[in-house]
C-alpha cells in the first residue's frame, strides 16, 4: 500500500498545470483531463484499475471519515453536476485526490457555456482540503481504494 501511494502522489503532482477537457478520453491523457479521468489515470499508473465515471469511482474502495483521511484517499463531492444513482441519491458530480499535508489535487473546471455544447475550463491544480470542500461542497463520501 505505502508503496503504491508514494508513486501516486508524486505522479499527481507532476499533472498540475494540464489543461481540463470535459468528457476527456484515456487517448487524451497524459494532455488533458477531466476530474474522473485524472484520478483514473494515476491510480493505472501504480497499477490499481478505477472505473471512468465518478458515481462509479465512489462505489469502489472503504469509506473513510474526514478526520481518518491520508493520502490517496478519493473525496467525491456532490458539485454543480452530478449523476445519481440508488446507492448515491444526493448524487456525485466531482472526485478530489486528497495528498496530505491538507493539501489536494484534482481536475478542476469551471463550465462557460451549456448550449449547444458544454465548454468546460480549468487545469489540474492543488487547493488546501477545506477550502475545496467548501467551494465543491457537499461532500457525500471519502473512499480509500489503495488499503
Amino acid at each position: 500500500m505505502e508503496d503504491k501511494i508514494s508513486k501516486l502522489i508524486p505522479i499527481a503532482k507532476s499533472l498540475l498545470g494540464k489543461p481540463y477537457k470535459y468528457g476527456a478520453t484515456m487517448a487524451d491523457t497524459p494532455n488533458f483531463f477531466d476530474c474522473s479521468l485524472f484520478t483514473q489515470y494515476i491510480f493505472k499508473q501504480v497499477g490499481v484499475d478505477l472505473p471512468r465515471s465518478t458515481i462509479l469511482q465512489a462505489e469502489a474502495g472503504t469509506e473513510v471519515a474526514l478526520e481518518n483521511i491520508e493520502p490517496g484517499d478519493l473525496l467525491f463531492l456532490r458539485g454543480t453536476q452530478g449523476f445519481y444513482n440508488k446507492k448515491f441519491p444526493q448524487g456525485i458530480g466531482h472526485v478530489i485526490l486528497y495528498v496530505g499535508d491538507d493539501k489536494t489535487i484534482h481536475a478542476a473546471s469551471e463550465r462557460v457555456r451549456e448550449n449547444p455544447n458544454v465548454i468546460e475550463e480549468g487545469i489540474v491544480e492543488e487547493n488546501n482540503l477545506d477550502f475545496i470542500i467548501e467551494k465543491c461542497k457537499p461532500l457525500v463520501v471519502i473512499k480509500r481504494i489503495i488499503q
